[in-house]
């Protein structure tokens, strides 16, 4: 759908953005800001930072930045008008209908051609699988005790080992063009030949659909002992393996107030053939917070079946804090003495699955499971520390009835008395602690780090009202609060990439180096672009300076046109001269696709360092004298031109800036 601009704006202004966010990721106030764990990568020290004031996000850690409505396409995996939509039904705002633009139709042609294609390659599959050809995958499915209503219920297919191009010859006759053949992921180019010929050949075929029950991709499993054994398609238009989960189209109809996670197709399909039809899986992926969020929109509870050895305990371990901070409860199915739910439902059944589902482990009970295999139990030193770091994971916990419920918990799991482990909790808890539980030792899990919090402040944050004070103003020994550096009390120390500007409150990260060794351009281009970028955020954080800045740089004079700095130019000069100010997130979304977004979310936090209102002038006026110098034309040979530019770079020497 398209939306006029002034749509878009009402939309994103009636969702405040810390609101929406706040919703899904656990953000913490610093400054002018809130600071949390970014949900599009794994991190342990927090780097995701949002603005109020900009109404933006930006994660300092792996660059991705955008407004409300690019987090909600994002974080739900969401194309841009089911965000809108969602965000508009949130606001209680009535969204016009339209017609769709020839871009957008386009767009939805191309996803329904490839959406036919993998059609037509699924028949194929699927009949070959039943014929002469397909013996090999059928005995295999079959010796894996799967039948033939199981197989006919996931359209399990087979691709022959002979001849390689048999799914082309068979496209090819559906008069399918190259071009398509050549996007749709399922062939392999023979560029100097000019030749295509079958991606899968050889394997088992697990065709992988949406939940609209259209195939958007395949997974094949190799006969024999070729490699590698699993191959998946690779990413499309419509398919991204880190936002799709297989047999969810069906698992999402259970009735079941959990979803099970396994590894892999086979365990998947077992765990169905068994009756537990909730059961999904990654796509030849570990977990990611994409699948998270996906899980999140179905249910609040999953199970994970990840396998028993130690690479399924790692696994699972990692997954934990994803799926916490996706807001959903994980619990793990104990699937001991056997490695996956395919060889325990084989030898135990149907109701023997039911009741360890039913007694799947908590999560943090777990978590201190695998932590204690990392110490010597029979050694007073190894035991101690073990408590140690489970009183540490006892008091990361939100409120004091959880706390005291995981430690009657461990004393009974461990025998130890619960007076010592109350009085180890209460240590971490007084001497602000509490994120030592799950760093001591070898980091086995993965687990995201978890700052020190007391109640104390943690009630005095729920309290808070408008406009109050939001910490103490004094060093605060109970929760480690400093005001002289209120960012160390979320993990944010010196070695991290970005700083707080003293004079606005906000987070910055400094401007890149330009370096020989970078691939976008020469150092003097790049030098160049990043002046430009500079310069802008300049005016947008500090629109006094403005006046002074167009008298010297135009819009015109950040560069190629069509570049993103010079598009970014043109609308910030252009709010500039209607509003005296620019609106950060409005221009974002000004830029649909979501790696400009990132792009321009960067170039608003990024300024130099600055400690003094003088420094931070310096700083405004060299970087307006590099911009107008790159604006300079050498080729123009006016020498009258030549020394009137000379003479205004003279004058912005010595230029006096106004920051407000």
């Amino acid at each position: 759908m398209y939306y006029s601009d002034e749509v878009i704006d009402q939309v994103r202004s009636a969702n405040d953005i810390v609101d929406v966010i706040g919703q899904s990721v656990a953000l913490k106030r610093g400054g002018s800001n809130y600071i949390g764990l970014c949900p599009f990568h794994n991190e342990k020290t927090p780097s995701f930072s949002v603005s109020r004031q900009k109404q933006m996000y930006y994660c300092f850690g792996c660059h991705k930045g955008g407004n409300v409505i690019t987090f909600v396409e994002e974080y739900n995996n969401m194309n841009f008008t089911e965000a809108m939509q969602y965000l508009a039904d949130r606001a209680g705002i009535r969204l016009p209908e339209r017609e769709i633009t020839a871009a957008e139709r386009r767009s939805q042609t191309e996803r329904s051609e490839l959406r036919d294609v993998n059609k037509l390659a699924g028949t194929y599959y699927y009949y070959s699988l039943r014929s002469a050809a397909g013996k090999p995958g059928m005995d295999y499915l079959t010796g894996r005790g799967l039948s033939e209503g199981t197989m006919k219920s996931f359209a399990l297919g087979f691709a022959p080992k002979t001849p390689s191009d048999g799914l082309y010859r068979f496209l090819k006759s559906k008069d399918v063009s190259d071009d398509l053949l050549r996007r749709s992921g399922l062939m392999n180019v023979d560029e100097r030949r000019g030749t295509m010929y079958d991606k899968f050949w050889n394997r088992v075929i697990f065709p992988i659909m949406d939940t609209s029950d259209r195939i958007i991709g395949f997974g094949g499993r190799v006969m024999g002992d070729g490699k590698p054994k699993y191959l998946n398609s690779p990413e499309t238009k419509i398919f991204d393996k880190s936002r799709n989960l297989y047999a969810l189209n069906i698992a999402r109809k259970t009735r079941e107030h959990y979803l099970i996670l396994c590894e892999g197709y086979m365990d998947v399909i077992s765990m169905h053939q068994a009756g537990f039809t909730n059961a999904v899986a990654s796509l030849g992926t570990s977990l990611t917070p994409g699948h998270c969020a996906l899980l999140s929109r179905y249910t609040k509870n999953v199970i994970l079946s990840y396998d028993s050895d130690r690479a399924g305990v790692n696994a699972a371990l990692r997954a934990i804090p994803m799926l916490r901070r996706a807001g959903i409860t994980p619990k793990i199915l104990n699937l001991e003495p056997y490695k996956d739910p395919d060889e325990f439902i084989k030898a135990l059944g149907h109701d023997a699955m039911e009741e360890r589902l039913k007694n799947a482990q908590n999560a943090l009970m777990f978590e201190i499971a695998a932590a204690k295999r990392e110490y010597d139990l029979d050694d007073p030193d190894g035991k101690t520390q073990f408590f140690e770091r489970a009183a540490g994971m006892i008091a990361d916990l939100e409120t004091e009835m959880e706390r005291q419920n995981y430690i009657d918990a461990v004393s009974r799991e461990y025998m130890v008395e619960k007076r010592m482990l109350q009085e180890l909790v209460n240590r971490r808890l007084v001497l602000g602690a509490a994120g030592l539980g799950r760093q001591q030792g070898t980091d086995v899990s993965g687990t995201a780090e978890h700052r020190p919090e007391s109640p104390a402040l943690r009630q005095r944050e729920m309290n808070l009202s408008d406009g109050e004070e939001e910490y103490p103003d004094e060093y605060d020994p109970q929760s480690g609060y400093d005001p002289e550096d209120p960012f160390a009390y979320y993990g944010i120390g010196q070695d991290a990439d970005f700083y707080e500007d003293s004079a606005t409150g906000a987070m910055y990260q400094a401007p890149p180096t330009a370096s020989r060794n970078n691939r976008l351009g020469n150092v003097k281009q790049q030098g160049e672009t990043i002046s430009r970028q500079l310069l802008l955020n300049y005016i947008t954080q500090y629109p006094a300076v403005y006046d002074t800045v167009k008298k010297y740089v135009s819009s015109d004079d950040y560069g190629d046109k069509d570049s993103l700095t010079a598009k970014a130019a043109e609308l910030i000069y252009e709010q500039m001269e209607k509003n005296g100010k620019v609106d950060e997130a409005a221009v974002l979304s000004r830029f649909p696709d979501a790696s400009d977004q990132t792009v321009i979310a960067g170039l608003f936090h990024t300024l130099d360092p600055a400690s003094t209102t003088a420094e931070r002038e310096k700083a405004v006026r060299e970087t307006l004298l590099k911009v107008y110098q790159a604006a300079a034309d050498p080729s123009s040979g006016d020498l009258k031109a030549a020394v009137e530019r000379k003479n205004k770079e003279a004058e912005l020497r010595k230029l006096k800036i106004v920051l407000g």
